[in-house]
């Protein structure tokens, strides 16, 4: 015997409106116990709010409008309740009043045959109403920064990218959308990696600094390393954290690969896993080992905050320069100014350049040479973070970095012997 089926399905709908109001007037109820004060309704009220809507709903039917006089008749009792609760106190919340309101709609919403947002909005309330304290502490430790930080994310992904044309234009067949697309990808990738950075800050130690500086950027990372390495007395741990941060900047481009260009991922993805796991491993290794005379090190890495939108707009701008300097390399000047690029382009930021031959292989380049011109822009920027470790760390950390990274990028360029360069 199905019992599902021989109830009437209004049945089930007033159930299921019971659970939900009836869940959100148990929260309240113990909220109103815990505060001693005047507080609207419990665990008979919401439910009773819950039929009101589903009822006013089944009589509306089709009809908006007697459902949204039942919606504002309940919405002025709960007016009376918020102005009674400011006449007994000078602070008072309306969080109660604002969930019976939402109840009222996860009533009619059920009616409606809408289950799974009546469901979805029972839950969100009773979390939101559950997680008072931890919600309170969080936006406690969110500064005003941070909040901004996230705005301008959200401009950068949810404003200005719906808004362009996803098609190619003029002779290097450049595609707005897509070009803005790739600053969106390399902010979000940095940005997380940010957040990280800012919720350990002081936590973990220089290793997980390093893991995460790596993803949001391994030069950054090398310089701040370096620096503090010079005064602290810790070669082993500083230079391992160095080759580290390389190491995940080969995880970084597999993930960047496998977003833009399916045919490059395919063909690079293998080695720079072998890369980033034998940088990393080494790296961890190495910087287990004892530093005779060292003194604890505190954390002190100090992430600049990557989501700058003048940053995002020159990102875009170098992104294009370089989509067009490698067609017009690849039609000029051949396979052979393309690695020159690619050698030169290493001494600089390489995202650009990298995200640029993900628009280019397949189709202006041949993914054989836009391969290699990744691998040789890779190792080119690991020689040149090793010069920087070398100048501005300490004597042996220096050294150890240069070494460590001068063979990084020799191992990163093996597999040009597969690729037929």
């Amino acid at each position: 015997m199905n019992i599902y089926h021989d109830l009437p399905p209004e049945a089930v709908k007033i159930v299921l409106v019971l659970f939900l109001s009836f869940l959100i007037g148990l929260e309240r109820e113990e909220h109103k116990a815990a505060g001693g004060s005047y507080a609207f309704g419990g665990v008979r009220t919401f439910p009773l709010i819950g039929l009101i809507g589903y009822s006013m709903a089944l009589i509306s039917g089709t009809q908006l409008l007697p459902l949204t006089i039942g919606f504002l008749v309940v919405a002025g009792f709960l007016m009376l309740s918020y102005w009674h609760k400011l006449s007994q106190a000078t602070v008072a919340g309306a969080t109660t009043e604002f969930s019976g309101l939402t109840t009222f709609l996860v009533g009619a919403l059920v009616c409606y045959g809408h289950f799974w947002i009546a469901m979805t909005l029972g839950v969100a309330s009773l979390l939101l109403l559950d997680l008072k304290v931890a919600l309170e502490k969080l936006a406690a430790t969110i500064g005003q920064r941070e909040i901004l930080t996230f705005a301008k994310f959200l401009f950068l992904s949810g404003v200005i990218l719906p808004v362009l044309p996803n098609q190619e234009f003029g002779p290097f067949h450049i595609n707005p959308f897509k070009t803005w697309l790739v600053v969106v990808a390399i902010s979000a990738i940095s940005y997380a990696s940010y957040v990280l950075q800012k919720l350990t800050k002081g936590q973990g130690g220089i290793v997980l600094a390093a893991l995460l500086g790596g993803a949001y950027s391994s030069t950054v990372t090398t310089v701040v390393l370096a620096r503090q390495g010079k005064v602290e007395n810790h070669p082993h741990l500083f230079s391992g954290g160095i080759l580290m941060a390389s190491g995940v900047m080969y995880l970084r481009l597999v993930i960047l690969l496998a977003l833009f260009n399916r045919q490059l991922m395919a063909a690079l993805w293998l080695p720079f896993v072998v890369l980033a796991v034998l940088a990393a491993g080494f790296g961890w290794v190495w910087t287990r080992r004892a530093d005779q005379g060292a003194q604890a090190v505190q954390r002190d890495l100090g992430a600049k905050n990557p989501l700058e939108l003048t940053t995002a707009f020159l990102f875009a701008l170098l992104f294009l320069v370089m989509l067009v300097a490698t067609q017009l390399a690849v039609k000029y000047l051949g396979k052979g100014g393309v690695d020159t690029l690619a050698a030169i382009m290493g001494v600089s930021d390489v995202d650009p350049f990298i995200m640029g031959l993900t628009q280019a292989a397949g189709t202006l380049t041949p993914v054989n040479v836009a391969a290699g011109a990744i691998l040789i822009a890779a190792a080119s920027n690991n020689i040149v973070k090793g010069i920087y470790a070398y100048s501005l760390g300490g004597k042996k950390t220096g050294v150890l970095s240069l070494i460590f990274l001068v063979a990084l990028a020799v191992g990163g360029l093996v597999p040009l012997i597969w690729l037929g360069w």
